[in-house]
This record gives structure tokens, C-alpha cells and sequence, in this order.
């Protein structure tokens, strides 16, 4: 068989000029890092202010699964089959991080017939926005430091500096370290620790800024640091902001590249859906509705993270209406859901199916509480047996939806035009009525509480007086109105990753809360939850290398 890594080299790509043409982007608003993928300028971005809008489309899963579910190869499938059937489409989807993809994850461009490329630089370099992020964290980071050693005139109490340091790496020997040992000249010893880079507020502002002098003020009023009094102390205090703009110049800038069918997509930003928000930038979305009348974009993780915080946070903050919700599930999630394990889920198990779709169902009822319609996408597995299908499609028809079996893996945008005619159908219909989950003006517990009792079904959430006092004292100071970002395991709607299915009459416990108030969210960190993950017992990079050609093996 065809491996994807096979199937992304074979491809015909067209130069990303004529991309960037069949968009109506002129040659010199492109900035091209070699001849298959290139930057959009922000001054031709701003000349497309007063067009109309496309038509969103967000693509989300069930909960992940060893089985594997496709979200990626779905949202690239969608798109390629809007584009066959005849409609203007593009894409949006995250960049990958280096950590995943190393560690367990593998690539995130899609796969079979239905990827984007070119694959191995989406997945590796690509254009060095996180390498930019990176930097642009760590200048701040040496600010800080750098800023106690001189003098401390902002009175840091560098017991309290909350700003930890970024690496794009799995790398759990970093999660908390001893900062400034070896005497004086290296400054005063403290605590401290590293984040994967896809988890810093940095990448957090730069995926909802609209443009360089949105993204300094939201990096202005990052709270890096507290005084001894609990004052807080801002990135703008460091006079870090402007220096850090500078270094994300470029990187604010979205990249342009192509599917295997030569359609064009925005592969742009990457924050974390269990511990960030988990949508690419508002920038390419936004700029993509102004180019596309149909944008296809995906949520990080199932429906319980990303397409909520997509939902919450992103809509809620930059303005967008979502006209459809695609969810992505496939036969052999749902007899994991059901109880199978992964090595008999090649073996026919009708009523597995049926008591796995009580997930599926759950996932339904929480996205059309957002009133945007669902179309459930069964993606196909070639060991699939028409039962099991059909015992997805009758579930799924109990609930008020349907589902609509699509082969886009195996055959690019032709597999994927019966999914393709029915979301364009529905998008065009002007029936959803989009509405976040809850409003502005209530405490920011109650909207953990509202998260997790009406998308988690909790019957309550753990916190104790700690952690209630900062959430009113953040009130007090003017953040209350701000939106609340869930940082809970992706496996589980519960915050046990071994309990599948559709659980009820669990409780949410709060281990810490985080205010990002430069990308305008308040964090809870939920259980046992990292921002630094580590890397499994066997890494996917023991089997990374080149071959005798030269060319890249083991990534994807």
C-alpha cells in the first residue's frame, strides 16, 4: 500500500504564485519561502476590508482514540471536495509543533489522498513561526531576569514571576528547574520551569491579534511577574513589547500552501487544544472568509476542547458566526467508545458500535447548544463493514443529524463530495443561529461551572478557597468579563483519561488557574494536565532519519 509520505512526494505541486493568483493575491504581496509555500502581506490583508464574508465551516471530532479518528485528512478531504463540486474553498488549519511530532503524535498535514503539502516542511521548520515565538518568549524571559539583576526598580517579588520559559520540544525534565546557581554574577537564584512553545501566551496572542499593533498591546498587557503587595507586573513594564512585535513580524503573517489537488490553505499558528485554545489564527480565518466562499477550519482534539474554545474564545473575540459544524467519526472509535480493544477492531461488533455512539451523541447535543448545525462525517476505514456503518448513520439520525459516509482519505475530493454538497447545503440555508455558551457578565467560576456541567455533564467542580479568592480577585481587577479556557486531558469528557464514553456524575477538579490577560483568557488547569508534555517510552523519533537519498523518513 501507498504510504502518505509516498503519496505527498508524488504530488504535482503548482508554484505557490499561481496559488496565491487563483486567489486574486498579487505576486507582490506574496513572500515566498522557496516555490511551494509563501507569506500573505499584511497591506494587501487590509485592502480587504469591506468585502463580504465567506461561509465558516468548523470540523471537530469525537473524542481522540488510539483508533484514530482523521480530523486533519478530513478538514483537507471537505475542502478538496467543495472545490470538485465546484464551490471557492479554502482551507485553514495549525501548524505543527516539533514536540508531537517527535513524541507520539506523528505529522498534521492531513493523510492518504486528502494532506496538504509540502508535508515534510509543515511538519518540521516550515517558515519559522515557532522559531519566532520561541525567540520572541525567550527575550522576555531574559528581560525579566535581566531586570532584577539591575536594580529590581519595579520591585518584582521574584518569588512570584509567574512568565515561564518555551522550548517546542517534549521535555519533562524542564517542567520545573533552579534558575541563576553559580553566584552572584549570574543573579538571583529562583524557581522556575519550561512550557512546550504551542502553550506560551505568546502563541496565544499572536493566533488572536488582528494585525502588529493589536499583537503589541496584547503582548503589553501579558502579566509576567507580581510585587510583594501582589500588584502585577506587565510585559509592557519590562519594555519588552516593542522588541518582541519586531521579532514576530514575519511569523503574524499567514502561510499560504496547497492540498494535493492544488486547492489553497492557510496553515497558520498552533496553540494547544487541552492547554490553549487549539484554533489557528484569527488572521487567516478572517482573511480567508474575504477570499474563499466556503472556509473549511478544524478544532484541536474532540468537540468537548477544541470546538468549544473555538466557540467561546475564538468566535467570541474575533467576531466570527460558524455556518456549519462537521464531526468527524469513524467506525473504529466508536467501538473503542464501546469497549473494544485496539487490536480486535478488525473484527465485526455491531453492538460495540451502538454503545460507543453514546459519545458521539453527546458530542451533538453539546454543538447544536451553540445552535450551529452538525452533519456528522463517518470517515472510512477500509476494514469497515457496512453494518457497523449503517449502525453510526441510524444512531446518528435519533439524534436530528445525519451522517454521511466519506472516503476522502482514499480518494481525495471525489470521496468527499457527498459530505461536500450536504455542508455547503446547510452553510448556504442561513440556519444556524450562533450563540456562545454563556455571556460575558457571569463570575468567571460559574463559567468553569457552566463548561462543566453542560459539556463535560459534571455534576460539579472541585476548587478550593485559593483558588475562588484569585478568580474574585481577577474580577476585582477588571477581568471578569474575560472568557475561561479549559486545560483537561482530550481523551475523556471527564478529566480521567480511561473513562470513555459518555460519563456522567464526575467531578472537575481545579488544580490552578492562570490569567492570560495579553490573548484575553483565563486558564483552568484541570487534573493531572501538563504544559510540558514528555516523551513516551518510544519516541516517534527513535525512527526519524533520512535515507539513502537524502530524504526524510519516519515523520509522518
Amino acid at each position: 500500500m501507498t504510504t502518505d509520505i509516498e503519496i505527498a512526494r508524488a504530488a504535482t505541486k503548482k508554484p505557490i504564485r499561481e496559488i496565491g493568483e487563483a486567489l486574486g493575491i498579487p505576486e507582490a504581496d506574496l513572500l515566498p519561502y522557496g516555490h511551494d509555500k509563501a507569506k500573505v502581506g499584511q497591506t494587501f490583508i487590509d485592502g480587504l476590508e469591506g468585502r463580504p464574508d465567506g461561509k465558516l465551516i468548523l470540523v471537530t471530532a469525537v473524542n481522540p482514540t488510539p483508533a484514530g479518528e482523521g480530523k486533519t485528512t478530513t478538514t483537507v478531504g471537505l475542502g478538496d471536495g467543495l472545490n470538485a463540486i465546484g464551490r471557492k474553498a479554502m482551507i485553514c488549519i495549525r501548524e505543527a509543533s516539533l514536540g508531537p511530532n517527535f513524541g507520539m503524535k506523528g505529522g498534521a498535514a492531513g493523510g492518504g489522498y486528502a494532506q496538504i503539502v509540502p508535508m515534510e516542511e509543515m511538519n518540521l521548520h516550515f517558515t519559522g513561526d515557532f522559531h519566532a515565538i520561541t525567540s520572541a518568549h525567550s527575550l522576555l524571559s531574559a528581560m525579566i531576569d535581566n531586570h532584577v539583576y539591575w536594580g529590581n526598580e519595579l520591585e518584582i517579588d521574584v518569588r512570584r514571576v509567574q512568565w515561564r520559559r518555551v522550548v517546542d520540544m517534549n521535555d519533562r525534565a524542564l517542567r520545573n528547574v533552579t534558575l541563576s546557581l553559580g553566584g552572584v554574577a549570574n543573579g538571583f537564584p529562583r524557581e522556575g520551569g519550561f512550557d512546550i512553545t504551542v502553550a506560551s501566551e505568546v502563541m496565544a496572542c499572536l493566533c488572536l491579534a488582528r494585525d502588529l499593533s493589536d499583537l503589541q498591546r496584547r503582548l503589553g498587557d501579558m502579566i509576567v511577574a507580581y510585587r510583594r503587595d501582589r500588584t502585577p507586573v506587565f510585559c509592557r513594564d519590562i519594555k519588552a513589547d516593542g522588541a518582541m512585535t519586531v521579532l514576530l513580524k514575519d511569523a503574524m503573517q499567514p502561510n499560504l500552501v496547497q492540498t494535493l489537488e492544488n486547492n489553497p490553505a492557510f496553515v497558520h499558528g498552533g496553540p494547544f487544544a487541552n492547554i490553549a485554545h487549539g484554533c489557528n489564527s484569527v488572521i487567516a480565518t478572517k482573511t480567508a472568509l474575504k477570499l474563499a466562499d466556503y472556509v473549511v477550519t478544524e478544532a484541536g482534539f474532540g468537540a468537548d476542547l477544541g470546538a468549544e474554545k473555538f466557540m467561546n474564545i475564538k468566535c467570541r473575540l474575533a467576531g466570527l458566526r460558524p455556518s456549519a459544524v462537521v464531526l468527524v467519526a469513524t467506525v473504529r472509535a466508536m467501538k473503542m467508545n464501546g469497549g473494544v480493544a485496539k487490536g480486535d477492531l478488525g473484527v465485526q461488533d455491531v453492538d460495540a458500535v451502538r454503545k460507543g455512539c453514546a459519545n458521539l451523541g453527546r458530542h451533538i447535543e453539546n454543538l447544536k447548544s451553540f445552535g450551529v448545525p452538525v452533519v456528522v462525517a463517518v470517515n472510512h476505514f477500509s476494514g469497515d463493514a457496512d453494518a457497523e456503518v449503517q449502525a453510526v448513520q441510524d444512531y446518528v439520525a435519533t439524534q436530528g443529524s445525519e451522517a454521511i459516509v466519506s472516503r476522502h482519505w482514499a480518494d481525495g475530493g471525489k470521496g468527499a463530495e457527498a459530505l461536500a454538497t450536504r455542508v455547503a447545503e446547510i452553510a448556504d440555508s442561513g440556519v444556524a443561529n450562533f450563540a456562545p455558551l454563556y455571556g460575558d457578565d457571569l463570575s468567571l467560576m460559574t463559567k468553569i461551572e457552566t463548561i462543566a456541567k453542560r459539556i463535560y455533564r459534571a455534576d460539579e467542580v472541585l476548587a478550593d478557597k485559593k483558588i475562588r479568592d484569585q478568580l474574585k480577585l481577577w474580577e476585582e481587577q477588571g477581568y471578569g468579563k474575560l472568557p475561561v479556557c479549559m486545560a483537561k486531558t482530550q481523551y475523556s469528557f471527564s478529566t480521567d483519561p480511561a473513562l470513555r464514553g459518555a460519563p456522567t456524575g464526575h467531578s472537575v477538579p481545579i488544580r490552578e488557574v492562570r490569567l492570560s490577560a495579553g490573548a484575553g483568557f483565563v486558564v483552568a488547569v484541570c487534573g493531572e494536565i501538563m504544559t510540558m508534555p514528555g516523551l513516551p517510552r518510544t519516541p516517534a523519533a527513535e525512527t526519524i532519519g533520512l535515507n539513502e537519498d537524502g530524504q526524510v523518513v519516519g515523520l509522518f
